[in-house]
C-alpha cells in the first residue's frame, strides 16, 4: 500500500502513455471550460458567503452569534468534499440542528448540506476529468479552471445584493439558481472523460487510511489541512468587520469581490511557473505569504483603520491564497500514482472539508470570546496557522525532492 501510495522515481506506466498521448486539442480544452463552469457554479458560490452573513447577522438570523451562523457555510464545505461519506458526521449535524430555530435549520438544510452535496459532485467530477486530459500543463489546466471560482467570488457579491434590493431575498435566491442551473447545464456538454467508462461499483472505495503510510503524503495533507483550516477567514469575516471600522456596506460587500478579483490571477500566473518550476516550490511559499498577509497586512488593520490598507490587503491576499488553493490539485497528483488518483483525490478532499466545517466556527467562537468588535486573535489564529502550514508543506517538499531526487516537485 505505502509504495502504491508514493511516486516511483519512474513514471507509472499509465503516466507514461498519458505522456506519449497528444496533449491538448478541443476536448481537452473544453474538459478545462466545463471544469471552469462547474466550479464558478459551485466554488465561486461559496465564495461569496461574506455577503450571506452579513445578510444573515443583520436580517433573517440577527439572534444568532456569527459563530452559530457560519455552521451553515462550514457544512456546505464539508459535503462539498466529502459527499457520500456525510454519514460520519451526522450526529454532530443532527446536534447542531436541535440547537436552532426551524427558519434556521432550513438555512442549514437548504444551503449547507443540500448545496454542498450536489457541489460535491459536480467539483469532483470536473477535477478529475481533468486531470486525465492534462499533464504536462497540468498546473496552468488546473489554474485555469479554479479561476472560476475567483470570478464566482467578484460576480456574486454584487449580483445577490442588488438583485435582493430589486426582488427580495427569496426572489434573488431564485435568479442565482437559475444561472447556476444553466451553467451547470453548460458544463455537462463539454466535460468528457479521457479514460474508458467502467460499470457502476456500489462498493467503490472512496477513502482511505493506508494512503498516511506515506510519510511525504500525510506531512503534506496536514499543512495543506491546516492552511485551508483559516484562508477562508477574510472571506467571511473582512465585510463585517470593515463595516464596524466606517465602511460603507456597499464597500464592505465589494472587497470579497476585490479579494476575488485579485485570486483570478493568483490561480493562473503562479500555476503557469508550476509547471516549469514545480507545483510544491510555488504551494508551499503561497501559503507562508497568506499568512505573512493576514499577520502583516490585516491585523494593524484591527488597531488603526484604513481604507486603502484594507484594499491593498485585500488584493495581496487573494493573489496569495488563490495560488495556494488552485495548487493543491496537482500536489495531490504528483504524490502518487495516476492510478490511484480517484482513491487519493477523495481521501484528501475529505480530510480538507473536514478543516473547512471546524475552521470557520473556531474562528467565530474565537471572536465571540473577544466581544465581536476585536478581530485581533481571529487574524492572529489565521496567520499563524497559514505559516504553520507553510512549515510541513516544505517537509512534504524535501522529502518528494529527495525520493525524485530533483528539486523541481
Amino acid at each position: 500500500m505505502m509504495n502504491d501510495a508514493f511516486p516511483t522515481e519512474t513514471a507509472p506506466a499509465a503516466e507514461k502513455q498519458f505522456e506519449l498521448a497528444s496533449e491538448g486539442g478541443t476536448e481537452a480544452w473544453l474538459c478545462v471550460l466545463g471544469a471552469f463552469l462547474s466550479i464558478f457554479c459551485t466554488f465561486g458560490f461559496l465564495n461569496a458567503i461574506g455577503v450571506f452573513q452579513v445578510t444573515y447577522q443583520a436580517a433573517t438570523l440577527r439572534e444568532y452569534e456569527p459563530s452559530d451562523i457560519s455552521w451553515i457555510f462550514a457544512v456546505a464545505r464539508l459535503a462539498v468534499g466529502s459527499g457520500s461519506h456525510l454519514r460520519t458526521t451526522r450526529r454532530h449535524l443532527w446536534s447542531r440542528l436541535r440547537t436552532l430555530s426551524l427558519l434556521a435549520a432550513m438555512h442549514l438544510l437548504a444551503q449547507g448540506l443540500g448545496f454542498g452535496i450536489g457541489a460535491g459532485g459536480v467539483f469532483t467530477a470536473s477535477m478529475v476529468c481533468l486531470a486525465q486530459w492534462h499533464v504536462r500543463r497540468r498546473s496552468l489546466a488546473t489554474g485555469i479552471a479554479t479561476t472560476g471560482s475567483s470570478l464566482g467570488g467578484v460576480i456574486f457579491p454584487i449580483f445577490f445584493p442588488r438583485v435582493m434590493d430589486q426582488v427580495g431575498f427569496s426572489g434573488a435566491i431564485r435568479y442565482t439558481a437559475l444561472m447556476i442551473g444553466i451553467l451547470l447545464l453548460a458544463s455537462c456538454f463539454v466535460i468528457t472523460s479521457r479514460l474508458p467508462r467502467k460499470k457502476w461499483d456500489w462498493g467503490v472505495q472512496w477513502f482511505d487510511l493506508t494512503l498516511f503510510k506515506d510519510k511525504q503524503f500525510a506531512i503534506f495533507t496536514t499543512g495543506a489541512f491546516l492552511g485551508m483550516w483559516v484562508i477562508f477567514a477574510p472571506l467571511d469575516y473582512l465585510p463585517s468587520m470593515a463595516q464596524e471600522h466606517g465602511f460603507s456596506s456597499t464597500l464592505a460587500l465589494y472587497l470579497i469581490s476585490i479579494v476575488n478579483a485579485s485570486s483570478i490571477f493568483g490561480r493562473t500566473i503562479p500555476p503557469y511557473f508550476a509547471d516549469y518550476v514545480g507545483s510544491f516550490n510555488i504551494v508551499t511559499m503561497s501559503a507562508g505569504l497568506s499568512g505573512v498577509c493576514m499577520l502583516a497586512l490585516w491585523l494593524p488593520f484591527n488597531y488603526h483603520s484604513s481604507h486603502a490598507a484594507t484594499i491593498v490587503f485585500a488584493l495581496a491576499y487573494g493573489f496569495t491564497s488563490g495560488a495556494f488553493v488552485s495548487l493543491l490539485m496537482p500536489c495531490v497528483t504528483k504524490s502518487g500514482s495516476i492510478e490511484r488518483l480517484g482513491l487519493r483525490f477523495g481521501t484528501f478532499q475529505i480530510i480538507m472539508s473536514f478543516a473547512n466545517l471546524t475552521g470557520l466556527p473556531i474562528m467565530g467562537a474565537i471572536l465571540n470570546r473577544q466581544g465581536g468588535a476585536d478581530y485581533s486573535s481571529l487574524m492572529l489564529f489565521g496567520g499563524i496557522g497559514s505559516i504553520v502550514g507553510a512549515a510541513f508543506l516544505i517537509v512534504a517538499r524535501y522529502l518528494l525532492g529527495k525520493k525524485l531526487r530533483t528539486w523541481k516537485v
